[in-house]
């Protein structure tokens, strides 16, 4: 048999990250930080529990990556989807509306994150964090900031803020009010973004998160483009040669 190209191996990598990726936020969320492994995370990506250390360097900065992954992604939805606008106004309620969304659907995913934030090391600098980043700055930049590197950071721990505020146990603040607060301070009519509804249901969190990462040989762009689809990703549908040679499997 051939040894495989650069070339086969490098996406055989890239396809092995996002399932890690993409196993560390079903299971955190799932089960919780605590109670899920590295070994468990591996067998639910379909990877040699060896890979995990190739990719990251432990499992707080794998799941963080994970986290930081769902909410540029979910950032990038709301900012892009129909209709299509570069009012500033609307894109900082849109951007808003997201991580809140977050904070209403993800409690146990979002609520490690921000405790794995306080932690020595803090953020983890990755890729992943770097586009939220960047989308925050586009973001408060488009808004009409004269001044984003200041401005960036105050809006990033506002956001923060109000996430911890909206899942601190026994004391959760509504997170109405919160968007009120943020609303205010930014200046934006209570219509713009996604208003919550009181009288509607509450709505199911969505639990197939397999369009924000690409798994198989599609982008992330296409995924989320085609959205949920029945079989995109199956228990035993990942090919068992489907990973990279090179390091141990130990």
């Amino acid at each position: 048999m051939s040894p495989r190209s650069a070339s086969v191996n490098e996406e055989l990598r890239r396809r092995s990250r996002e399932r890690l990726l993409l196993a560390a936020l079903e299971l955190v969320g799932e089960r919780g930080y605590e109670a899920t492994t590295l070994g468990d995370i591996a067998d639910r990506a379909g990877s040699a529990r060896g890979l995990v250390s190739y990719y990251f360097p432990g499992k707080r900065q794998l799941v963080q990556s994970a986290v930081h992954r769902l909410m540029h992604r979910t950032l990038e939805e709301a900012l892009e989807r129909e209709p299509l606008t570069d009012d500033g106004r609307e894109r900082m309620a849109r951007a808003i509306d997201a991580i809140l969304g977050l904070a209403h659907d993800r409690p146990v995913l979002m609520r490690q994150h921000m405790a794995g934030l306080l932690q020595g090391e803090g953020f983890v600098q990755c890729p992943e964090q770097r586009r939220l980043s960047e989308l925050l700055g586009e973001t408060i930049a488009r808004y009409g900031s004269g001044n984003v590197p200041s401005d960036y950071p105050m809006l990033r721990a506002l956001l923060m803020g109000a996430v911890y505020a909206a899942l601190v146990p026994g004391v959760p603040m509504p997170i109405p009010v919160l968007r009120t607060e943020l609303f205010e301070r930014y200046g934006l009519d209570w219509e713009l973004g996604i208003p919550p509804d009181p009288g509607a249901p509450s709505r199911a969190a969505d639990t197939d998160l397999s369009r924000f990462f690409a798994t198989d040989d599609r982008s992330t762009a296409e995924r989320s483009t085609e959205g949920r689809s029945a079989g995109d990703r199956s228990a035993g549908g990942r090919p068992a040669d489907d990973r990279p040679t090179g390091p141990s499997d130990a």
